[in-house]
């Protein structure tokens, strides 16, 4: 008997093949209890999708927490002592603030973590992975891929202060084009840095064609480094065939304190909103005290539940 033959949701099913091909690749599944110590979760709140935690006092007077998260977990519990790769790969439920129940919800979510002294080698895994993932799901599927080196680069040129830039990334991350020129009008910035800023958000598309719209907007070194990451990121992907469904997105931008370097959201069709999302995260690394790279992304499983809807 087929194990589509049994009658399972389709997030059930996604699951199923999920874990099948990140153990093709070597990853190693990565467990963990429902609970952990609040501690951790509290001082990174801003790197949870959700805020919202549910905690309780164990027995031991400790503060516990109802994992809302499993990225946080396997960072704690690496050991950055060996110069080594630890690549996992889990599937489980999470607890967070759902908009839908208006409460807390439970969350079926799978992904992979590379964490340790990472090559481009691996991050370039890790984007096929997260293709192959949305492969798996539905084969009509979009990877949008950015890199932080770019915008930031870009606006550390324009010499704001550090709220401003946050005000900036913000009207970039919504590609609100009349928003960002009228700030920029406002705070003085020179018409030609407007339009060279418009000319990275508008870049988006087909990988190689976005590369040749940048090129010429590149303006120091961080955008340099940026740029030959991404050079590199898509020869590799244009050789694995994926090419079609992989674009560069400028506007994908994610927390400024944990990310840096490549970031990516996912989606398909039929599902309103991103069911993936991942980045290179060195800067929670270093926040956590941890001396390694970090990439990885996670796959929101429970947005499936349209898909079962729609049919």
């Amino acid at each position: 008997m087929e194990i589509n033959d049994l009658i399972f949701t389709k997030k059930e099913l996604a699951a199923f093949e999920l874990r099948k091909l990140y153990a093709s690749y070597g990853y190693r599944q990565y467990r963990m209890s429902r609970f952990e110590e609040y501690d951790m979760y509290a001082k990174n709140k801003d790197f949870l999708i959700s805020d919202g935690i549910i905690t309780f006092t164990d027995r031991r007077g400790k503060l516990m927490a109802l994992k809302p998260d499993v990225t946080m977990s396997i960072i704690k519990n690496f050991d950055d002592k060996e110069k080594t790769v630890q690549k996992l790969f889990y599937h489980e439920n999470v607890y967070r603030m759902t908009k839908s129940e208006n409460g807390f919800g439970e969350i079926m979510q799978a992904g992979v973590e590379c964490i340790g002294d990472i090559a481009n080698a691996d991050v370039c895994e890790v984007i096929t992975l997260a293709a192959r993932s949305l492969y798996s799901i539905r084969h009509d599927y979009v990877l949008d891929i950015s890199h932080m080196g770019i915008v930031l680069g870009f606006i550390s040129e324009l010499g704001l202060t550090p709220d401003k830039n946050e005000e900036l990334i913000e009207r970039i991350c919504r590609k609100n084009i009349h928003e960002i020129i009228s700030l920029c009008k406002e705070w003085g910035v020179p018409e030609k840095q407007q339009e060279m800023l418009v000319g990275i958000v508008c870049a988006c598309g087909g990988m190689k064609n976005v590369l040749c719209e940048i090129k010429p907007l590149i303006l120091n070194e961080e955008m340099q480094r940026a740029y030959d990451e991404l050079t590199g990121i898509c020869e590799v992907i244009s050789n694995a065939g994926y090419q079609d469904n992989i674009h560069f997105d400028f506007s994908v931008i994610n927390n400024m304190k944990y990310y840096n370097g490549v970031v990516f959201k996912g989606f398909i069709e039929g599902i309103p909103t991103g069911i993936l999302s991942g980045g290179r995260y060195d800067r929670l690394m270093q926040r956590v005290s941890k001396n390694a790279g970090a990439i990885g992304f996670a796959v929101y499983l429970d947005m499936l539940d349209y898909l079962d809807t729609a049919n």
